[in-house]
């Protein structure tokens, strides 16, 4: 498998300028621990984690021992409280992001992916095209769903092809804004990973998939869980 086989497309971003309030909103209602920055022409400039957002919390907070359950509170706490935090801590992205994060291509082999995390210590890659514009992000998650459903051999072509009709038949439905549904494809056999937030979202993503010519069948391994209330 490849990069491209399991990677989620068009991922959610944010621009150098967003402010933390905007981005910590996205982190909560997305469910997810990391978000890349982009630039107008759609390169990869910087990357924004939870972990970016305890440190600059860690900056201008003296309450040391508080420092990350704070943040991790944020999906707890009553309302009123998180948005006081997101608007006391407002800053911009490119102040907090890891700047010039490692990338990988569409082509890269799944366990080089697996290697650079773990040297790295990440738990997510973007992948980009070869003028440096994102394509898609490859998590711990990713390679975690490839390999509970790869075999021995290679993504054939046909199961690759499937895919791509997977994601097409989404778009058409308009279902293609869930960025966070993973699709992997193997002998035929589509897997759906992710979050979604009804079983009604879940049943529309499988039928849509089982109605793609070629598809053997469809194995949803989604998870339903609610939207994060607005702040």
């Amino acid at each position: 498998m490849q990069a491209k086989d399991v990677m989620t497309p068009d991922p959610v971003t944010v621009g150098p300028d967003a402010p933390v309030e905007e981005i910590a909103r996205v982190l909560l209602d997305k469910r997810i621990s990391g978000v890349p920055v982009v630039d107008e022409a759609g390169r990869v400039v910087g990357i924004v984690s939870e972990g970016d957002l305890i440190r600059r919390i860690g900056e201008e907070d003296d309450d040391r021992p508080r420092r990350r359950s704070w943040w991790l509170q944020l999906f707890t706490l009553p309302e009123d409280r998180a948005r006081a935090f997101v608007r006391a801590h407002g800053r911009r992205a490119r102040e907090i992001m890891t700047p010039d994060p490692v990338t990988v291509r569409p082509e890269t082999p799944v366990a080089d992916i697996a290697r650079l995390l773990e040297e790295r210590g990440i738990k997510r890659v973007p992948v980009v095209d070869a003028d440096g514009r994102l394509v898609g992000i490859v998590s711990r998650a990713d390679l975690l769903r490839a390999l509970a459903v790869q075999r021995s051999q290679p993504v054939a072509g046909d199961d690759r092809a499937l895919r791509e009709a997977v994601l097409h038949a989404f778009d058409r439905a308009g279902l293609a804004h869930y960025p966070y549904v993973n699709v992997v494809v193997q002998d035929g056999v589509v897997h759906l990973w992710g979050i979604v937030a009804s079983r009604e979202i879940r049943e529309a993503l499988a039928l849509a998939a089982g109605e793609v010519p070629g598809v053997r069948r469809v194995e949803t391994h989604l998870a339903v869980r609610s939207p994060v209330p607005e702040i």
